[in-house]
């Protein structure tokens, strides 16, 4: 995933990401423009899709999500999936949303978290995460399996106590917006990222929602300091990015990027 300048000019890829076999389970998370399209290229079928989430209201976050819904449903002839956002992406909040149309809510379970509220995909428990952003009702992720669990942040700025969502994580994936010390507000830069991990302590860590200037200032480079400074293997995310996670977990598991 990308900024937004990022996404005009798709300098990188905006489809989100996507976990398959998580306790049986395909997510795609945050499926931005060319979800559909991307999902196709890297081999995958949006039609085994058993949940769609997205965290927030900007369009690089939510844009495919409703096509995604559909193919999830198999052309809206059946009641089948889940569907689980922020309040702004399901209901509207202010003058952000909502995202989704009454009429793709009316097949897929639908569920609005905030932070701490917690749904349920069979054995996957997902919980809304804290975060500070231009959306106020923008939420990340954890999900949570008997013996793995992996958590995303999305868009949001550290702040004190960020961690506590994040709290067991194996696998910690972040909007990493910037390169070094240089924020900016309602995001990360790698500064706040290393404190993030050191406060986590992940088996693994990816940075991903890589900005412009993070992407023309070395962002392998940037992910190596992450890794230098908290000893946690850390990994720059690049388009069709496949990473299998069986070293985290007693079966295997695959997360694309």
């Amino acid at each position: 995933m990308a900024d937004a300048f990022a996404t005009i000019t798709q300098r990188r890829m905006t489809g989100g990401l996507r976990i398959d076999g998580l306790d049986g389970k395909n997510i795609h998370i945050d499926p931005g423009p060319g979800a559909l399209v991307r999902t196709y290229q890297f081999g995958l079928n949006p039609l085994k899709l058993d949940a769609v989430l997205v965290s927030h209201s900007h369009t690089d976050h939510y844009s495919d999500a409703e096509v995604l819904i559909e193919a999830m449903t198999r052309g809206m002839t059946r009641r089948k999936g889940s569907l689980m956002g922020s309040k702004s992406v399901i209901e509207g909040y202010k003058q952000f949303g909502p995202c989704i149309s009454k009429y793709h809510l009316s097949k897929p379970d639908v569920s609005v978290l905030n932070p701490d509220k917690t749904a349920k995909l069979d054995n996957i428990k997902i919980k809304g995460t804290k975060t500070v952003h231009g959306d106020p009702t923008a939420v990340g992720f954890n999900l949570k399996t008997k013996d793995f669990s992996i958590s995303y942040t999305s868009d949001t700025e550290y702040f004190e106590g960020l961690y506590k969502y994040h709290e067991g994580a194996d696998v910690l994936v972040a909007s990493v917006i910037r390169p070094k010390n240089e924020r900016i507000r309602g995001h990360m830069c790698t500064e706040d990222f290393i404190t993030l991990v050191n406060e986590v302590s992940p088996k693994f860590a990816i940075m991903t929602h890589l900005g412009m200037k993070m992407l023309m200032n070395d962002a392998k480079g940037e992910a190596n300091i992450v890794k230098e400074k908290t000893g946690v293997n850390t990994v720059a995310a690049f388009d069709g990015m496949k990473i299998n996670l069986s070293n985290f977990v007693s079966r295997q598991k695959t997360l694309y990027e």
